[in-house]
């Protein structure tokens, strides 16, 4: 015969329900795969994103760009980065390219447009704990080179650490003066925000609505940006 079953008011379930909950709670939940909230200023590896003061910016105008170096460390370079939600829908091989390594291992890796400066990019995916001679990390799990790494990129590819779809190649970059970026942050031009790597490198290589997703994951009234229709200057 079964113990009779006590009978709690429903108050006392949920504060039984709460206490229980506390007791078992393993700890901090992890964060979610993809992630991006506002920051107070740039830092290397953040985003900056466009706000409607850029539509009609036919070069800027809802690019979410990644900040590879934010300026701080050397105001002598100033900041850059790459345009990352601008994809050509093209692959290297057809772009005709006279680089080997381009030709073969990297032909069907896709290409980007990366800034209005004259000056091709890589952005690779690696582990969080992997280093990688040749290539600047970012923020954990990516890194950057330049046309200097291929020769190391390819090495990857070869050896079997990392496949040609780890790598991302940009065609072009932006660059500002330390205090050309600061001011067009101060006159709203750009959101800035932290991300995660897997927001940078998603799923799919189609990253045509990568603004609208920032957006909405930085919540609040951002969110609510994400929907206004283009303003077309």
């Amino acid at each position: 015969m079964q113990p009779p079953m006590l009978q709690l008011r429903p108050e006392a379930e949920i504060e039984d329900s709460v206490y229980k909950q506390g007791r078992t709670d393993p700890g901090p939940k992890s964060l979610p795969l993809k992630w991006a909230h506002p920051i107070s200023a740039p830092e290397n590896g953040c985003l900056l994103v466009a706000t409607e003061k850029l539509d009609g910016v036919r070069t800027f105008e809802r690019t979410v760009v990644l900040l590879l170096r934010s300026g701080t460390g050397n105001p002598q370079e100033g900041p850059f980065g790459v345009v990352i939600n601008r994809p050509l829908h093209k692959k290297m091989k057809h772009m005709n390219p006279t680089n080997v390594e381009l030709a073969t291992t990297f032909a069907d890796s896709s290409l980007h447009f990366g800034g209005p400066l004259e000056a091709s990019m890589l952005l690779l995916r690696s582990g969080e704990s992997i280093k990688l001679p040749g290539f600047e990390e970012v923020i954990p799990g990516v890194c950057f080179g330049s046309r200097n790494s291929l020769d190391a990129a390819s090495g990857l590819v070869k050896k079997g650490a990392l496949g040609p779809r780890d790598f991302r190649f940009f065609i072009g970059y932006a660059g500002w003066q330390l205090d050309q970026l600061r001011e067009e942050i101060e006159s709203d031009y750009w959101y800035v925000a932290a991300c995660s790597a897997n927001l940078i490198f998603g799923g799919s290589q189609n990253s045509d609505g990568l603004w609208e997703e920032i957006l909405q994951l930085m919540g609040g009234h951002y969110s609510e940006l994400s929907r206004k229709p283009k303003q077309d200057l």
